[in-house]
């Protein structure tokens, strides 16, 4: 059974040139960010246009989703969702 997270956002259509480190930049604002990654190719090493941000409160991801969805970085429209938690294998 999947969830979605209460404190890690799923973030698409990034600017391609934007890394982990701009992210937990412009996201510091809402609150303390703990992790912050683009997701990039592994042959090419460049950006897939698509990311993470986990913060360490909750109420801190959902003001940012509430006022960073459909914002515009560089250009590109963002779309900031809460991001859906794999289940942990069960050994």
């Amino acid at each position: 059974m999947t969830q979605k997270s209460d404190r890690k956002l799923f973030i698409a259509n990034l600017p391609w040139a934007l890394r982990g480190k701009d992210l937990k930049e412009i996201f510091s604002e809402y609150g303390e960010v703990i992790y912050a990654k683009v997701i990039l190719d592994r042959e090419t090493k460049k950006s897939k246009g698509f990311g993470f941000i986990e913060f360490a409160e909750p109420e801190a991801a959902a003001k940012a989703v509430e006022e960073m969805n459909e914002a515009e970085i560089n250009g590109r429209t963002i779309k900031l969702d809460f991001a859906v938690e794999k289940p942990q294998d069960q050994e």
